[in-house]
């Protein structure tokens, strides 16, 4: 079965993300797609199995397989977290909706370490612009600075919030270059800080529910595999190929 097809075929959740979900588009912003799909079950039976993801066939767009983005929402990692919490929902199916009933399930203090070093990194980059170009790429500024407030205020309530809100005009001054490079500074070592007094006292589990989520994926699993007259040619012949 062609990725592209895997995609168009057995997508169960798609959504828009970047600086549209964020509250901080603007004129000319891109639309960032993002999705899950369900491949068959059949098609881990074969040596050759489905693609964990797949970019495109659209610009712009990504999707991962259920199993994988489970895996990586579970280790906390921001950007499938916050695909979960996207506000613009696109496409969903039943099995799509499961899996944004189980978005406690992957919520845990283990943000703190993800967010934090996807953050460091980033700074990094910031820091190695400003030394070479006197000034930082200000629109990855402020996202590092829409990543750390979300973080910390993920790990006081519990809650991920990604559209900004009323943070909206000075984050995007910050883009504009209105806010001098010190003061950007300031901001960013103020969230790290407020970020980690927040993850003492969180009211986040220590760990995601990874069995909840697990048994989960069984069952979706277990239930594409005996519904194999949903899907198409290929995935049939697999099937007959296993029960001769």
């Amino acid at each position: 079965m062609e990725p592209e097809t895997l995609v168009r075929d057995h997508t169960v959740y798609a959504c828009v993300m970047g600086s549209r979900a964020f509250g901080l588009a603007t004129e000319g912003s891109d639309t960032d797609r993002r999705g899950v799909f369900l491949a068959p079950t059949p098609l881990f039976w074969r040596f050759e199995k489905p693609p964990t993801h797949v970019e495109g066939p659209a610009d712009e767009q990504f999707s991962w397989e259920l199993e994988r983005f489970c895996e990586l929402a579970l280790r906390a990692n921001p950007n499938i977290l916050e695909c979960l919490h996207s506000p613009l929902v696109e496409r969903v199916d039943a099995t799509g909706r499961e899996l944004l009933a189980l978005r406690d399930a992957f919520l845990s203090r283990r943000a703190l370490d993800t967010f934090t070093r996807y953050a460091h990194g980033q700074r990094r980059k910031l820091d190695a612009d400003v030394r070479t170009h006197g000034a930082p790429r200000w629109k990855h500024a402020m996202h590092l600075l829409r990543l750390l407030t979300s973080a910390r205020d993920l790990l006081r309530t519990g809650v991920l919030t990604i559209d900004v809100g009323e943070g909206r005009e000075s984050l995007l001054a910050v883009k504009r270059g209105e806010v001098p490079w010190p003061e950007v500074e300031s901001r960013m070592n103020r969230l790290v800080e407020e970020g980690q007094e927040a993850a003492a006292r969180s009211p986040l589990p220590a760990e995601p529910d990874r069995r909840r989520v697990e048994d989960f994926l069984v069952r979706v699993r277990r239930t594409s595999a005996l519904q194999p007259d949903l899907y198409d040619d290929d995935v049939r012949d697999v099937v007959r190929g296993a029960v001769r």
